[in-house]
């Protein structure tokens, strides 16, 4: 903080001695269409996107330049401290000054001295040491001082620059201060000071900067800073004030440039309050409880450069608040609760060159807002679709959400080559397992009908990937012009219910069939299969839940507003902080209710299941072979459940974090709804078809049908193996005995006189 506050300072004491350098003086820019900006001096127009992009895709750099935002007088600022230390280093440098002398006489022990300058920082001092009167510079910090008592400093009239921040000071006595004329730069900060009594700076006519950041106070008054005719700069910040003075607060500051007021309690601004601060061009009041401003609150500050009130509690700006500071050049209103911008809001702005409106939703936004402000050349929105509406400003941020960017619907071309991937192998698998599953030899086709209607939810997510990736290649190279139509259509929405009702449906019956495995395997001869009647009820209602569950956001949109709408992919993850509170209730339900507790029924269901089959090994051999046949079954699903497992922590993990408030990047979530979640329904056709013992025999069938043909196709007689799953139509019926149609038997086909036609299912 310190550092920077020097900075600005010399800033305001010298700027008018700066002079413009060659930078300042180039050629006007080329004119540019909306969306582009100019290399420079040069007719060469390039994308908003590609600016401060870490490439010179100009050839000159100019596409590189002015990539912070160091508007308008910090620029000036910095060029101006830079100018200081070089002159100040050259002097020192040339006069070959040696480290000067202590003239103060004696000195405690702790403490060093330099000319007429002492340190006695952490010396454990718990009173104002004695030293010569002729000091000029006074270092008391990190100390143990408890009061500042009276006169405590007025044996040191030459006194310049003191420094008690990091005592314990409590209580400041009124005349403390007295006789020092000559102060211009006084730390207090870092203590536990409560209040300040009118006319304790009486005295410090000279004064220039006043720091009382980081203590306890709870009130100010006008009267509490008379005599600070000189004072340039007062941080007030991380104090407990809970209103300013209705009355002038400048009438004893008339120099007053910087004021800032971080981190209180304040509720309200009036139209008085600064009134008299005509010199001020720095007002922080960011991260107070602001909730009310006064529309002329701000009409005396015509010289304001920079007003940050970011981080209160604002709904709504008077019309003309600020129609008088015409000055303004950096502007932060970000993370109030505004709940609506008005048009012609920044109209007055001309010179304004930063904008801040991050973490705001403006549903009313339009071109209209921001055309005015034709020097603007910063601008920051809570999303980065927002940038389509100031496309004459240079640089916007965020440039992407860490899914979608300015460009495409999925940032990255990993996600791009990703979705279509994966879409594939989902679609393709489960599909596969869908045709085939009936027609393979299954111990249990009720338990097959479970897994088919599985296959079917995990399709649904390789059709919501297919419709991702292809949006994505529609708005290829120009996503920002359609982001917001696209996330607030009606095909995002249904997309998202498709890929909720997928996911709640697959968790639902893998919870069905792991306890249905855990009664058979826990409790083996209390153990009743469910008839056909109750699997078919069961899957019924399993799906109708997931289709309440994933369409009752659709029902109500003021309740839940844009609910699937919060990202591109059109997934209701919500890890920052939701457009409404009931889709935030919501969506913990859903996740952190219904879900968690699904995952936690598997998880504990399988542990029962193992510690089950280790109890029962030492049982005869008839049960041993029965548990070893179920054990089989329970390594498959653990597998099964552990894929569920990498699906699903990473996800509960990102909710728990948002709910904490945390900041999560966007990259993380696109990692979790495109490369984490579709998995497990990409896997599942392998683990629940591909590696079952009746789908390797049916391979194996075929395989040894296919060996058995080749071997005696040139034969005369023809023999045909007739595995379980094949059959054979013939005409007549009556021509084919029992014992031909038997598994395994020969069919010679010189004791028949009909057609025959064999088939298979696969």
């Amino acid at each position: 903080m310190l550092p920077g506050l020097c900075i600005h300072l010399f800033w305001i004491i010298g700027m008018n001695s700066v002079a413009p350098t060659s930078s300042e003086s180039q050629v006007p820019e080329a004119s540019c269409p909306l969306g582009y900006f100019p290399c420079g001096n040069i007719t060469k127009c390039l994308p908003q996107f590609m600016h401060c992009n870490g490439v010179d895709e100009c050839g000159n750099r100019a596409d590189e330049d002015n990539c912070g935002d160091n508007n308008g007088w910090p620029q000036q600022l910095d060029k101006h401290f830079e100018k200081q230390h070089e002159k100040i280093g050259s002097n020192a440098a040339g006069s070959g000054m040696k480290p000067a002398e202590c003239l103060l006489g004696s000195v405690p022990a702790q403490c060093l001295c330099r000319g007429l300058e002492l340190n006695c920082d952490g010396a454990k001092l718990r009173t104002v040491p004695s030293v010569s009167s002729n000091v000029t510079m006074m270092s008391l910090q990190r100390n143990k001082l408890t009061k500042l008592r009276t006169d405590g400093f007025c044996a040191f009239p030459d006194l310049s620059y003191l420094y008690l921040q990091h005592n314990r000071i409590r209580t400041v006595s009124v005349y403390a201060f007295r006789g020092l004329h000559n102060l211009t730069k006084l730390y207090l900060n870092h203590n536990s000071i409560t209040t300040l009594k009118p006319g304790v700076f009486e005295d410090l006519h000279r004064l220039e900067w006043l720091i009382i950041e980081n203590n306890k106070m709870n009130r100010i008054s006008r009267q509490t800073f008379q005599g600070l005719n000189s004072l340039i700069l007062l941080v007030m910040l991380n104090n407990s004030l809970g209103r300013l003075p209705e009355k002038p607060l400048c009438q004893h500051m008339p120099k007053l440039n910087w004021l800032d007021l971080e981190g209180n309690n304040i509720h309200n601004i009036g139209n008085m309050t600064f009134s008299t601060c005509s010199t001020l061009t720095v007002l922080v009041m960011r991260r107070n409880k602001i909730s009310t401003i006064s529309e002329n609150a701000f009409s005396s500050l015509y010289r304001l450069h920079e007003l940050d009130l970011a981080n209160n509690r604002i709904e709504a700006f008077p019309p003309s608040l600020l129609r008088d500071t015409k000055e303004l050049s950096q502007l932060n209103i970000s993370y109030n609760p505004i709940q609506k911008i008005q048009a012609d809001q920044f109209d007055h702005l001309l010179k304004l060159k930063s904008l801040s409106l991050e973490g705001i939703e403006i549903p009313n936004i339009q071109r209209r807002m921001f055309m005015q402000l034709t020097n603007l050349t910063h601008i920051y929105f809570r999303k980065f679709q927002y940038c389509g509406f100031a496309p004459h400003v240079r640089n916007c941020k965020p440039n992407t959400d860490g899914i979608s960017s300015l460009e495409n619907l999925l940032a990255s071309i990993v996600q791009r080559v990703f979705v279509w991937v994966v879409s594939l192998i989902t679609c393709f698998g489960n599909i596969f397992v869908i045709c085939t599953r009936p027609y393979i030899r299954s111990e249990n086709k009720l338990h097959g009908m479970s897994i088919i209607s599985l296959c079917c939810a995990d399709c649904l997510m390789g059709v919501y990937l297919f419709v991702i990736g292809y949006f994505d290649l529609k708005y290829r190279g120009e996503y920002n012009k359609n982001a917001q139509a696209w996330m607030d259509s009606t095909q995002c929405r249904m997309v998202g219910s498709l890929a909720i009702l997928s996911t709640e449906v697959s968790v639902l019956l893998l919870t069905y069939l792991t306890l249905e495995k855990y009664i058979c395997i826990v409790y083996p001869f209390r153990c009743l299969k469910p008839g056909k009647c109750r699997t078919v009820t069961t899957l019924i209602i399993i799906w109708i839940f997931g289709f309440v569950v994933a369409f009752i956001p659709l029902s109500n949109q003021s309740f839940f507003q844009n609910y699937y709408g919060t990202n591109g992919v059109c997934f209701p993850l919500h890890s920052e902080q939701p457009e409404s509170t009931a889709a935030q209730i919501y969506s913990v339900i859903i996740f952190l209710g219904v879900n968690l507790a699904a995952f936690i029924i598997i998880v504990f269901s399988y542990g029962s299941m193992f510690y089950s089959i280790h109890q029962t090994a030492i049982m005869v051999t008839e049960i041993r072979n029965h548990i070893k046949k179920e054990m089989t079954l329970a390594k498959r699903f653990f597998f099964i459940v552990f894929t569920d497992a990498l699906c699903w922590i990473p996800i509960f993990i990102l909710k728990l974090l948002s709910l904490l408030e945390v900041e999560i990047p966007g990259s993380i979530s696109s990692w979790v709804v495109i490369f984490i979640l579709p998995i497990n329904s990409a896997l599942n056709p392998i683990l629940y078809t591909l590696t079952t013992r009746p789908f390797k025999e049916m391979i194996g069938q075929i395989w040894t049908n296919y060996k058995q043909r080749r071997s005696i196709g040139n034969k005369n007689i023809q023999k045909v193996y007739t595995p379980s799953f094949l059959w054979v139509e013939m005409w007549p019926l009556q021509d084919i005995s029992p014992e031909m149609m038997k598994p395994g038997h020969y069919i010679d086909s010189s004791e028949m006189s009909v057609t025959t036609r064999l088939s298979s299912y696969t």
